[in-house]
């Protein structure tokens, strides 16, 4: 009885994603047979779950329409997966820390004593990684707002900030007035929330930063539109224009690359900037611990570079084939 119980919760976190289930597909989740998948779904049906057959070749079992599931049905490893994201979790938007701390112990008050007891055994310490870089927090009813206007497709008007969060002013030469957006897509990387949007000023597919944006939404909604790149992560990663500013470490320099801003753009380090020259040149704007370090970073690109700024940077870039020449003329023995 227990195991059937238990399965019963399986079975029934699993209708809950709305999808049709073919039989071997359950029976294959459960890890029993089919015959006994049938007499759990017609436990389900004797308490009350419209569990509906579909029957044909693509056929199998689904939750019936306008039929929602109690709440908080979680099984094991939904339960540990909840806790784990909710402590996981990245401060990118305001308060989201102490959101997930006090949605976290809701959680685990409404759960059955066997599966709180799972989720208070994981508990995280969430280091620092110095190569991760945020954004700033967002507001979360500009992110809200973002979001719903991509969901119903309805056009937003937005003014872009500064990295400071400060509006730019009418002289200034970063100054962008406010623009006419279709929001499409929600995209986050590398700790940033990006914003994959058809700008309707100048007919062109943009990468935005939500944490530079003042959003507000209307009611004029918008069609479908070919995306412009099927794989919209890489659109993303090797869009070079998606508003990043250089991070703040002990040592920053800059170098021209002979490589394509896209191309730069999808493998530099988080915290860096990527400039379009020209279609086969980009500069490249990066920091970190050491010249060595920034040096390093810029010889993974293994193509030409040239006017490294400051004269540090180009010093240790010297230094550095210095010592490799060494290596190669002793093969890296001793």
């Amino acid at each position: 009885m227990a195991n059937t119980s238990e399965r019963a919760l399986r079975l029934l976190s699993l209708f809950g994603s709305g999808r049709l289930w073919p039989l071997r597909e359950l029976a294959a989740g459960l890890e029993v047979s089919e015959r006994t998948v049938r007499r759990d779904i017609e436990t389900l049906r004797r308490l009350g779950y419209p569990i509906n057959t579909v029957h044909g070749p693509d056929g199998g079992y689904r939750l019936g329409a306008r039929h929602t599931l109690p709440p908080l049905v979680f099984d094991h490893d939904q339960a540990l997966a909840v806790a784990v994201a909710l402590q996981a979790a990245p401060s990118t938007v305001f308060g989201l820390r102490d959101d997930a701390a006090r949605a976290l112990v809701t959680l685990e008050q409404a759960m059955p004593a066997a599966l709180r007891e799972a989720m208070k055994s994981l508990r995280l310490t969430r280091l620092r990684n110095y190569w991760e870089f945020p954004g700033a927090p967002i507001d979360p009813a500009a992110l809200t707002a973002v979001g719903a206007a991509a969901r119903d497709r309805h056009v937003l008007v937005t003014e872009t900030l500064r990295a400071d969060g400060s509006r730019p002013g009418t002289g200034d030469d970063d100054f962008l007035p406010a623009r006419r957006i279709e929001p499409h897509h929600l995209v986050v990387w590398a700790g940033r929330w990006y914003l994959v949007a058809y700008d309707l000023e100048d007919h062109q597919w943009r990468v935005l930063r939500v944490d530079r944006l003042r959003p507000r939404p209307t009611t004029h909604r918008f069609g479908p539109r070919e995306l412009p790149c099927e794989d919209l992560a890489h659109f993303v990663m090797s869009s070079h224009d998606r508003g990043d500013t250089p991070a703040a470490w002990p040592c920053t320099g800059k170098a021209r690359l002979n490589l394509p801003a896209g191309v730069v753009a999808r493998w530099a380090p988080g915290g860096s900037v990527v400039e379009h020259l020209d279609a086969e040149h980009c500069r490249l704007t990066l920091g970190a611990w050491s010249w060595a370090g920034v040096a390093g970073i810029l010889a993974t690109f293994d193509t030409e570079l040239t006017e490294l700024h400051p004269p540090e940077l180009a010093h240790a870039c010297g230094r550095i084939a210095d010592r490799l020449a060494v290596v190669a003329d002793t093969g890296g023995g001793p």
